[in-house]
C-alpha cells in the first residue's frame, strides 16, 4: 500500500510516498516554503497559512493521482508556532513561527513576556512557544476577535485535508506550546488562567495516533505530530539503545525515556506514555552556513570578485581529514539559547599561529559537536546509549562532522537510507493510526540505514 508523509518545515515543504510493505520511498518531493510575510514589527516572524495550505494541497493532489490508491496520509511540521482559527476551521491570522521573538519583548521593568510567564506559572517558557506568543497577543490585544482556537500549521493543514472544522492536536505539539502538564498530558488551565489567558482557545488534544478524518472522503488522514518526534520515529529503529542527532536550521539531540523529568534536558511527549528527552540548539546547522558565508564575503573583499560559494574549498580541506595543532575554541551559540536568548557565540584561544581560516573551520565543527555533547551529558541519561542516528542536511552534507561526532561520542553513527526523516516518520505514524501496522513500533521495523 502507498502512504503519503507530509512535512511542513520552516523553509521547505516535503512529502514522501512510502511502500508500507518494503519501507521503500517511491517518491520524494521538496518545495520551498517561500510564504514569509513582511511585518512592521521587528519581533514578528510570520508566514501565510493560506499559501502553505495551497502548496500542501497541490503536493498531496499530485501524489495521490500518481500513486492511486493512497492508503493514508500522515502529517508533521514545525513545532511551537501557532495560528488562530475561527469556528469554521479557517485561519484568521498569520502563522507565528517558532522563531517569533515577541516573547523577548519587555513585559515590565525587569522581565520579558517569556520570563514573566516562567516565573508566574513555574513552567519554563521561551519566546516562540505558542503559549508565550498567545500571552503576548492577549496582553497587546492582538488576538483576532473571531478566534475560536489556535493550533500548529500542520494541525491546520491536516484539519483542512480531512474536512474537519476544528483541530485535534497531538500531545507532541500541544506540549511544544508550553504550560503543559507532562504527567497528566494536558494543558495546565489553572496556570494559564492565573496570568490572564483565555483558556477557551486551547485546542482539543490526544496522545494517540488516530485518524483525524478523510481526504476526498476516502483516504484516512492521521492526526499531525511534531517534527522532532516524527524525525525520531522515522530514524531510530532501536529506540532503547539509539539516540537521534538532527542538524538542519536548528539542531537537536533526542532519545526515548519513560520519565517526565530530567536534570538537564527538556522532556517532550511522543505517544502514549513514551517521551523524548531533547536538547535543542537554536543555531544548529546554521553555524556552518554562517561560517561559509563569512569566508565567501572575506574572499570577495580580498579579490574584488564575486565568489559563488565557499563550500567547495571547505569540502576540499575537510576531505583530507585534517588535524591542526593549537585549535581555536568556538562557541556556536550565534542565536543564543532558549534559556538565555541574549547569549552569543565566541572564539577563544586565538594566538599568532592559529588565527587562520582552517583553524576556524575546524573550530566551528568542534563547537557544534561540543554543544550537542554538553547537552547530552547534562542529562540523567548521559552515557547510556550505544549508537547515534544522524539526520538533516547539516549532517548528510558534512562527513567531517559525522566523523567528529563518532569520535567525541565514541559511538557508531548511522544515517537513514531515506532522506526526509520527518516525512517518513509521519508516514509511519499514519500507518499506525490507520491500522495498516499494529503499532508504530511495527512500522519502525521498515527503517533502513545507508
Amino acid at each position: 500500500m502507498n502512504i503519503i508523509g507530509l512535512d511542513i518545515g520552516t523553509t521547505t515543504i516535503c512529502a514522501v510516498v512510502t511502500d508500507s510493505v518494503t519501507g521503500k520511498v517511491l517518491r520524494s518531493v521538496t518545495e520551498p516554503n517561500d510564504t514569509f510575510i513582511e511585518s512592521s514589527a521587528r519581533y514578528e516572524r510570520i508566514q501565510s497559512p493560506a499559501l502553505i495550505l495551497a502548496k500542501c494541497s497541490d503536493i498531496v493532489e499530485r501524489l495521490a493521482a500518481e500513486f492511486d490508491p493512497i492508503a493514508c496520509i500522515g502529517v508533521t511540521g514545525q513545532m511551537h508556532g501557532i495560528l488562530y482559527c475561527d469556528k469554521n476551521g479557517c485561519a484568521v491570522s498569520p502563522l507565528y513561527i517558532w522563531q517569533d521573538e515577541s516573547g523577548n519583548e519587555r513585559f515590565d521593568k525587569f522581565r520579558s513576556y517569556a520570563a514573566f510567564l516562567s516565573e508566574e506559572t513555574g513552567y519554563k517558557m521561551a519566546s516562540g512557544f505558542g503559549c508565550t506568543t498567545y500571552f503576548f497577543h492577549t496582553k497587546t490585544n492582538a488576538v483576532p476577535q473571531n478566534s475560536a482556537c489556535f493550533c500548529t500549521i500542520h494541525d491546520y493543514v491536516a484539519m483542512r485535508l480531512s474536512g474537519r472544522a476544528a483541530p485535534l492536536v497531538h500531545v507532541s505539539d500541544a506540549a511544544s506550546f508550553g504550560l503543559f502538564d507532562l504527567d497528566a498530558l494536558r494543558f495546565d488551565m489553572q496556570a494559564a488562567e492565573k496570568v490572564g489567558i483565555d483558556t477557551s482557545l486551547f485546542p482539543e488534544i490526544t496522545s494517540d495516533f488516530e485518524v483525524l478524518g478523510y481526504y476526498a472522503g476516502a483516504t484516512p488522514v492521521s492526526v499531525a505530530v511534531g517534527d522532532n518526534q516524527a524525525s525520531f520515529l522515522g530514524s531510530v529503529r532501536d529506540t532503547s539503545a539509539g539516540m537521534l542527532i538532527n542538524l538542519g536550521t536548528g539542531g537537536q539531540i533526542s532519545f526515548m525515556t519513560d520519565r517526565t523529568k530530567d536534570a538537564g534536558l527538556e522532556i517532550r511527549p511522543c505517544y502514549g506514555k513514551n517521551y523524548l528527552c531533547v536538547g535543542s540548539s537554536l543555531c544548529g546547522g546554521r553555524a556552518f552556513a554562517l561560517l561559509a558565508d563569512f569566508l565567501r564575503c572575506a574572499a570577495e573583499f580580498v579579490t574584488g570578485e564575486e565568489i559563488k560559494s565557499a563550500y567547495p574549498a571547505i569540502d576540499s580541506f575537510l576531505s583530507s581529514d585534517p588535524v591542526l595543532y593549537d585549535p581555536v575554541k568556538v562557541s556556536t551559540r550565534f542565536a543564543g539559547t532558549r534559556e538565555h536568548p541574549s547569549e552569543r557565540a565566541s572564539i577563544t584561544n586565538l594566538g599568532i599561529n592559529n588565527f587562520t581560516p582552517r583553524h576556524l573551520i575546524l573550530g566551528v565543527l568542534e563547537g557544534m559537536a561540543d554543544e550537542l555533547i554538553s547537552m547530552y551529558m547534562s542529562s540523567d541519561h548521559g552515557g547510556t546509549h550505544t549508537s547515534i542516528v544522524g539526520s538533516g542536511n547539516g549532517l548528510r552534507k558534512n562527513p567531517a562532522l559525522c566523523r567528529l561526532l563518532e569520535e567525541r561520542f565514541r559511538m557508531k553513527l548511522y544515517v537513514p537510507a531515506h532522506r526526509e526523516e520527518a516525512a517518513f516518520g509521519a508516514a509511519l505514524a499514519g500507518m499506525a493510526a490507520a491500522g495498516i501496522k499494529d503499532s508504530v513500533e511495527k512500522a519502525q521495523e521498515l527503517i533502513a540505514y545507508e
